[in-house]
């Protein structure tokens, strides 16, 4: 029974590596995602099992922070952070999040946002209110520029700068909804971030490497569930030895 319940958790914990492998392989062509890996651990059984018994046992979820593919789009308000580094949006519930995602727009109320509709945050860490301008410009160090409607061509003017920040990476986690925290806190921004402008970051997800991660997934349930079935075989072959005598 020890072995069928160890068995057991190493299929459960295979079931999760492919959810999360899954997922990344959906989020493929989205723009800046992260990719994640399930964490596990292998704990000792306690009780009446020998010493070396071990069970698996779920972590949670690291996040791939590495860069991922930076693609020319040419549209001025597509941004893609050169490096490491993170763009500071406002998360549904009001806190300060980060995301990789510079597919840009102003929204109908004149808020810059996201494509998923988190608005940007500027250097105040309030969300960025554009006001009608004739066309918008981004600097490689986020600061937002345009000429007012109805002005000279030569008349620009500086709106606001978008908050752009550089924590540590063991301090960044993902949250439910997709954005990263800083675990210490908001993050002060950091100057030295730069900008690609008319360009987008890709998501850092090798798709021939989570079709492979797959097929490894795969074959490691079949071993869990084969593993059941042949200590559901013995218990079975066991107790019609024991009816016998």
């Amino acid at each position: 029974m020890d072995t069928l319940w160890i068995a057991a958790t190493g299929a459960r914990a295979v079931l999760r590596q492919q959810a999360v492998t899954t997922n990344n392989l959906a989020n493929v062509n989205t723009t800046g995602y992260r990719g994640e890996q399930a964490q596990f651990r292998a704990l000792p059984v306690y009780g009446n099992a020998l010493p070396t018994s071990a069970y698996t046992t779920v972590q949670g979820n690291s996040a791939n922070l590495q860069e991922g593919p930076i693609n020319h789009t040419g549209r001025n308000l597509d941004v893609a952070i050169r490096g490491s580094g993170w763009i500071a949006v406002q998360a549904t519930n009001g806190d300060t999040a980060y995301t990789r995602n510079g597919d840009l727009q102003v929204s109908a109320s004149g808020i810059l946002s996201t494509s998923d509709g988190r608005p940007v945050l500027g250097q105040s860490g309030a969300p960025i209110s554009v006001p009608p301008l004739e066309s918008v410009q981004i600097g490689a160090d986020g600061t937002i520029s345009g000429v007012p409607v109805g002005s000279q061509p030569n008349a620009l003017v500086v709106v606001n700068r978008i908050q752009l920040v550089n924590p540590p990476p063991a301090q960044m986690q993902r949250g439910a909804d997709g954005l990263f925290r800083d675990t210490q806190g908001p993050a002060p921004a950091d100057g030295n971030v730069q900008l690609a402008v008319g360009a987008l970051e890709g998501s850092n997800v090798n798709p021939v490497q989570a079709m492979i991660q797959i097929l490894d997934n795969t074959r490691a349930f079949e071993m869990q569930t084969k593993l059941m079935q042949t200590v559901d075989q013995n218990h079975q072959a066991a107790t019609q030895l024991l009816n016998v005598s």
